[in-house]
């Protein structure tokens, strides 16, 4: 859906993190972010940008509310969406890493219901097949249910959504809609209920809810202030209000929350953004925190088999996608739903990365601005 709004882009909101080397950011590089994001009819945005394990630049631009004209800044909270499901990758990674699992186990060995492809039921899915979007396990009838719960936080739990999608005489289930034709490892197909499977059996294996794993071992180590699973938790004197053609929508809360729930603060996410492109390691709580073992950055961010992956990448990784930007490609990933427009670029052999988070649902003429962003950063980040 094409915005129709050109709201300015404020040019005063958010201010420089407290780091030496960039409190002579260029005036010039700043304005042209503002200007990009404003031709674009962006509401309001916030950009982060890392280098070797630090933020070295967060602002935000535009408004978090139209109505109040409450400024974004640093620490306004977004719906992060789909990127989310780069952090449930590391949960399964880091239990991988600990021998409590492999990649290649057939995920119905760390569940307590049963999970087969009925078009293929000698096939086993696995981690791995979850990880890279190859399960067979469709979305199609997950789009069809619509799991958004508008206004708050669902009641659904996680549990009670995938089995009653996956399993035979669920409330949700179907043969066709919930599974492809396709064998297991047989074709790409983006799957958020394969990333729901991947959190609920993060948290069978570690013992508890995966969200609390990974506020111990991710979040409370990198110093993250505003990063939350439920919509009740974000304060509202810091929620950014989704847009849609101008409109305010309604916040929603879904059952997977390991698929695109988290919400976050540019000055928190590109802590964590700092430490994918940094093999695991950034500033964090305290100085060189690790959050990831050495090395499984590296699993995460190299070519896995993925037949049929659409035009627009050019690989998938665990978790992590590969695609085109500024004529190389990218690792990346993207999140979006109504009002909401996340993206997240990596390049780990300058060990650098970028986030830019927006309250407007992505169009193409949004998608292009973003880009354009993520990519001059990169491209100057090293220089500035």
């Amino acid at each position: 859906m094409e915005l129709t709004r050109r709201h300015v882009i404020a040019a005063g909101a958010g201010a420089l993190l407290a780091r030496p080397a960039w409190a002579q950011f260029p005036a010039h590089l700043d304005h042209d972010i503002r200007a990009t994001l404003a031709q674009a009819g962006i509401p309001g945005a916030a950009v982060g940008y890392a280098r070797e394990g630090r933020v070295r630049f967060v602002r935000g631009y535009g408004y978090a509310d139209l109505a109040t004209r409450r400024p974004v800044t640093p620490d306004t909270v977004f719906a992060i969406a789909s990127i989310t499901k780069t952090i449930t990758a590391a949960a399964i990674l880091r239990l991988a890493g600990q021998g409590r699992l492999t990649l290649d186990d057939p995920v119905a060995a760390h569940l307590d219901f049963p999970v087969v492809n009925p078009h293929h039921p000698d096939a086993a899915i696995t981690l791995r097949h979850l990880l890279t979007h190859t399960s067979g396990i469709s979305d199609e009838k997950y789009y069809a249910v619509d799991f958004r719960h508008r206004g708050g936080d669902t009641p659904l739990a996680l549990r009670d959504m995938l089995v009653g999608y996956l399993v035979p005489g669920g409330t949700y289930y179907d043969a066709n809609g919930c599974y492809a034709a396709a064998a297991p490892g047989e074709a790409w197909d983006y799957s958020n209920v394969g990333f729901a499977l991947l959190g609920y059996v993060a948290g069978r294996v570690g013992g508890f809810d995966a969200r609390m794993a990974i506020r111990q071992f991710l979040m409370a180590p990198l110093g993250l202030r505003h990063s939350y699973w439920t919509l009740g938790e974000v304060p509202p004197a810091l929620a950014a209000t989704p847009y849609e053609d101008g409109k305010p929508v309604a916040t929603m809360g879904f059952p997977d929350w390991s698929a695109g729930m988290l919400q976050s603060s540019v000055a928190d996410f590109t802590r964590y953004i700092a430490a994918c492109a940094n093999d695991g390691a950034a500033e964090g709580a305290a100085e060189g925190v690790r959050v990831l073992p050495a090395g499984t950055m590296g699993q995460m961010l190299t070519r896995q088999p993925a037949p049929n992956l659409p035009t627009w990448l050019s690989g998938q990784g665990l978790g992590w996608m590969l695609g085109p930007l500024d004529g190389t490609d990218r690792w990346e990933h993207w999140g979006g739903a109504e009002g909401i427009f996340t993206v997240a670029y990596l390049d780990p052999e300058h060990r650098q990365g970028v986030t830019i988070l927006t309250n407007a649902t992505a169009t193409d003429t949004a998608k292009a601005a973003v880009k354009k962003v993520a990519a001059r950063l990169l491209r100057q980040g090293p220089d500035l």
